[in-house]
């Protein structure tokens, strides 16, 4: 019996570290995740401050926004939205990379906040949709420049599964940052080239 219990101790213990590794490289995309939310629960316990954070097109003030727009929401529904799509395509670039995810995670942010500051409509643009967007297009274009047979597989995947938010860049629901959705996207195409001529540990 003794004998038994080393031998399970193995394929138990190996079963733990590849949980543990598991956990460790979603880590980005999790404390992204908390982040959101937390940060949207303190926005709506102080009356909605936060949105001073947010991008107003061509305003001084809303030079912020580009980096703040991000972590703010609408509301718990908006928030609850955008939640899922951080959560699968952010996972699979950090499956890839935990550096290559934070990377792509600020050129998106800074790009994207800077294209929509300079273009977009007057409002205020709030939102993750933008990093969604982001994700989406780095993992669609990666597949095309990297032609290695998982990321082929991995854009296919998001292809099919999410092809559909394209038509988010356009201006068909009112009240809904489609420049965000737009910017975003090229920004994250932009970001699967970029990736390309930096170096990348795989195993981080």
């Amino acid at each position: 019996m003794l004998k038994g219990s080393r031998t399970l101790d193995g394929p138990l213990l190996s079963t733990r570290l590849h949980i543990m590794t598991l956990i460790g490289r979603l880590s980005p995309i999790f404390t992204v995740i908390v982040a959101v939310w937390f940060i949207h629960a303190v926005n709506v316990t102080t009356g909605g401050v936060l949105y001073a954070f947010g991008i107003e097109p061509r305003t001084l003030r809303g030079l912020d926004g580009v980096l703040g727009a991000p972590w703010l929401h609408g509301d718990w529904q908006h928030l609850l939205s955008n939640t899922a799509g951080l959560a699968v395509l952010g996972g699979l670039i950090c499956l890839h990379s935990r550096s290559t995810f934070w990377r792509v995670t600020l050129f998106v942010t800074v790009l994207a906040g800077i294209a929509t500051w300079a273009l977009a409509r007057p409002g205020l643009h709030i939102g993750a949709s933008l990093l969604v967007f982001g994700y989406f297009g780095y993992l669609i274009v990666r597949g095309w420049v990297e032609r290695t047979p998982m990321a082929i597989v991995t854009a296919l995947m998001v292809a099919s599964l999410y092809g559909g938010m394209l038509y988010g860049v356009l201006p068909t629901r009112p009240g809904v940052s489609f420049e965000g959705h737009l910017f975003g996207a090229v920004a994250g195409f932009l970001a699967a080239r970029w990736r390309l001529h930096l170096p990348v540990n795989r195993a981080t």
